[in-house]
């Protein structure tokens, strides 16, 4: 069951940088031509975004982005081009970072929308660069063409492109209104809501409903989706919902959940000011999901 109207989420807690067109242009025809990718590289307002080998980068006193202006000569192999930013191109590689490096899931929620574009693209490709430089059908070597957005076996002429891994993510709050967070065992005091990978052949929804009852044997009668976000650890797109429980009782795994519980809003606050849980960082889809619900007297 689907209820008929949409509940009226807020722009700012369902995180509105994923849900608009990105000012990151990634030029997909263009970058095609090789020669093109290396004019861009030597244009006077071309920047560079250093990463790495845990794809983490190092960012200004002021927080932003630190991109530098590339000054060697242009290596189609290593210059990867994420697009470009009111004309201007910007490059990612893999290279000895100085300074104190972060990571896109310490630091992304305090990035603006543009710049967090970045970071996730380069992220992304930074890591899928690393992990499959070798065809995955003949195992042949294969070179880095578009740009860096594929990768092209030398062997059997496969064309290969980045690979994304879908997972659900949802806020399941029951009839009552509250909302069930539980954690892993190595997370510490820390709660979230639910989450899970795509298994072949399922739908969105479908993992939605096994998802949760392997992880807390709860069943539920209805979901909405919330809105999805990049997640470059490695390569997971993260599309997030809320669903209604129709039963309530909690029966954790043991395997991949240690702890799940229910809390109200009153609860929830309580144990946050006393410092006995905490939640996911802003810069995550499951932070806005239940900020959300926070913010709103129903979701349904």
């Amino acid at each position: 069951m689907i209820p008929e109207a949409p509940p009226a989420w807020s722009d700012e807690l369902s995180g509105v940088a994923w849900s608009v067109a990105s000012s990151l242009d990634r030029v997909g025809h263009h970058r095609r031509s090789a020669d093109w990718v290396a004019q861009l590289w030597r244009s006077p307002d071309a920047r560079l975004l250093k990463l790495d080998a845990d794809a983490s980068f190092t960012t200004q006193a002021d927080g932003t982005l630190r991109l530098v202006k590339p000054f060697v000569d242009h290596d189609p192999q290593r210059h990867l081009l994420l697009g470009l930013v009111e004309g201007a191109p910007v490059f990612a590689v893999q290279a000895v970072v100085d300074g104190e490096v972060r990571s896109l899931r310490e630091v992304g929620g305090s990035l603006s929308d543009v710049e967090r574009d970045i970071a996730a693209a380069a992220t992304a490709l930074v890591r899928w660069h690393q992990l499959e430089p070798q065809c995955p059908r003949c195992g042949g070597p294969t070179r880095v063409t578009d740009g860096g957005y594929a990768r092209h076996c030398e062997r059997c002429d496969e064309q290969h492109f980045p690979r994304t891994d879908p997972a659900v993510i949802v806020a399941v709050v029951d009839v009552d209104d509250r909302i069930l967070l539980g954690r892993q065992a190595s997370w510490g005091n820390r709660v979230s809501v639910l989450a899970g990978f795509v298994e072949a052949g399922e739908s969105l929804e479908q993992t939605i409903h096994r998802e949760i009852a392997e992880e807390v044997d709860v069943t539920l009668d209805r979901i909405r989706y919330f809105g999805s976000q990049p997640w470059s650890f490695p390569r997971s797109l993260m599309t997030g919902f809320f669903a209604r429980a129709s039963s309530t009782a909690v029966c954790v795994d043991a395997d991949e959940i240690a702890w799940a519980g229910w809390f109200t809003r009153e609860e929830l606050a309580a144990q946050l000011e006393a410092g006995t849980i905490g939640l996911p960082g802003p810069s995550s889809i499951a932070h806005r999901l239940i900020a959300t619900w926070r913010s709103e007297p129903t979701v349904w």
